[in-house]
């Protein structure tokens, strides 16, 4: 499965290096989040520096991560550690070794990288539908399909909902970030033909 997967492949997406990371511990300590995660930041380091990568791709720790970049600002060594973690999503979700727990979690971002690939901003009722539809019909739980929904009135009210949806102007930039990101990244995520998509 993740058999062409080795410690480059994480530091070329993360734009860092592993073996920088000498597990003083910094990044843990400072972490928000550590106490819902199953291994601590600088123990997912030392699992990618001892070659054991499938085990931290397989790790719920990565998924509780919220991106605040204080283990990154906080590492003396400057290792990007968020952008490692990031890393670690991306390739569990391509080499399908994400946990089942987290797949509700994995199609919201999904749902939501697509919401904003063909509007150019958040078109929220959009966003709403697809999510619950691909959610139930995963997993037919019919009290996540009503989960929230009492939120919507409330949203309207304050105006944070939105019932006509509405597009950037121009999406052919739109379109050339996602595919500027996608050769970074230099693998494909199922989202070809961007540049295409949007101007259609």
């Amino acid at each position: 499965m993740t058999h062409n997967l080795d410690l480059n492949s994480v530091e070329e997406l993360a734009h860092t290096r592993v073996h920088d990371c000498y597990q003083c511990g910094k990044c843990s300590a400072g972490c928000p989040v550590v106490e819902r995660m199953d291994i601590l930041p600088n123990q997912l380091l030392r699992l990618l520096q001892l070659g054991r990568l499938e085990k931290a791709m397989a790790a719920g720790a990565i998924w509780e991560c919220v991106s605040c970049m204080t283990c990154t600002t906080r590492c003396p060594k400057s290792v990007d550690c968020a952008g490692i973690l990031d890393a670690l999503r991306q390739l569990s979700i391509e080499h399908d070794v994400a946990s089942p727990a987290q797949r509700r979690t994995i199609l919201f971002q999904q749902t939501f990288l697509d919401n904003i690939r063909r509007n150019g901003r958040l078109a929220e009722l959009d966003l709403v539908r697809k999510f619950k539809t691909q959610g139930f019909l995963d997993d037919l739980s019919v009290p996540q399909l009503f989960k929230d929904a009492l939120l919507g009135p409330q949203m309207l009210r304050r105006g944070k909902l939105h019932l006509r949806s509405r597009r950037v102007k121009d999406r052919k930039l739109v379109g050339r970030i996602f595919a500027r990101c996608m050769a970074d990244n230099g693998r494909g995520n199922g989202h070809g033909g961007i540049q295409g998509e949007l101007e259609a």
